[in-house]
């Protein structure tokens, strides 16, 4: 195991260079936190210059909310960055859970609660799958996730012949809109205790480290007596399993189940983690940094639907983040070297 813990070590400690060729701030921006923090910092100002309705009180509260989904998304998505692998399929497990919660508690009959347990068990089913066929069928994370994309989103659509299920208790809508102490909904609270709880694993859990240890060297893991395949698993599964809830709590939001839900969702997520300077070569990342780069990709979003931005060009203006983050790797990766 000792070996494990100088793999994660090998991985979070800056090397040792023999000749600078940035300067230190240089560094900082393209290896630390600060990069991205500074982002948001500047991001903020630029928006409550453009618009007097940013910095409000039931703005901010807006925009919690609105991360709140992404945010769950993108925990996932962050070990599975981290260990050197791709989730193309958030997006439309996302939009499989919704459908399964309706269809259960609308055609079948089922209790809502049960209803929405059982999506999110189906979202981690779609994450077995997926890891399933990275490590038994030796496909390439990116083929055997955009499999599945396609399969959920086209299972999502027979369910109900693409048509959406509309009408849920009040008591199921109100989890994500009744706010206590005037900020919190209990969608947000959930999604704190999760990223709480997702840090104090990838930082102090044996788990976590061998995490790192795989996306740093799957070989060298191997070596270090971590088993590779059930890790790279159980990660797909934890994914699909955060997409389902990432489902259920969309239906909550919307009031309703649809098909189409999660369209493009899982380029915000990439993004997200990315930003927050994960590598997409593996075995960098922090799931605080992921809290900074989800903020950013809600603020942005937030911020250019108030300046009343075609949905049209915010795709554009996404596009160009996702190639400023990955340009960014590749100079956090060439640093590194």
């Amino acid at each position: 195991m000792s070996t494990t813990h100088d793999t994660v070590s090998a991985v979070d400690t800056p090397p040792v260079r023999g000749r600078r060729r940035t300067p230190p701030w240089a560094d900082q921006l393209l290896t630390g936190s600060r990069g991205p923090a500074l982002g948001l910092v500047a991001l903020c100002v630029a928006l409550f210059i453009a618009t007097p309705h940013f910095l409000t009180g039931p703005n901010l509260l807006n925009i919690v909310d609105q991360i709140t989904i992404l945010g769950i998304l993108a925990l996932g998505m962050t070990a599975v960055i981290i260990m050197g692998g791709i989730d193309l399929s958030v997006g439309a497990v996302l939009a499989l859970a919704t459908m399964v919660v309706g269809w259960l508690s609308h055609e079948a009959g089922w209790p809502l609660w049960l209803s929405a347990i059982t999506a999110i068990a189906v979202g981690g089913l779609c994450g077995l799958l997926s890891g399933l066929g990275i490590t038994m069928a030796k496909l390439p994370p990116f083929i055997a996730t955009l499999a599945m994309l396609s399969i959920a989103r086209g299972v999502a659509n027979v369910i109900t012949d693409g048509q959406q299920i509309v009408g849920y208790p009040d008591w199921f809508d109100n989890l994500s809109t009744v706010r206590y102490l005037g900020i919190f909904t209990v969608t947000s609270i959930v999604l704190v205790l999760l990223y709480v709880a997702g840090w104090a694993y990838m930082r102090y859990r044996s788990g976590g480290r061998s995490i790192y240890a795989i996306g740093g060297s799957p070989e060298v893991a191997r070596l270090a007596g971590i088993s590779v395949k059930k890790t790279t698993t159980l990660v797909y599964v934890v994914a699909g399993l955060l997409a389902g809830l990432a489902g259920v709590f969309m239906t909550m939001r919307l009031d309703s189940s649809q098909p189409s839900a999660g369209l493009s969702y899982e380029l915000d997520t990439i993004a997200a983690v990315v930003i927050g300077g994960a590598s997409l070569s593996g075995g960098v990342g922090r799931v605080t940094g992921t809290v900074i780069g989800v903020l950013i990709i809600g603020v942005l979003r937030n911020g250019l639907n108030l300046l009343s931005v075609s949905p049209f060009v915010q795709q554009i203006v996404i596009g160009a983040v996702i190639a400023l983050a990955v340009m960014l790797d590749v100079l956090r990766r060439r640093e590194a070297h």
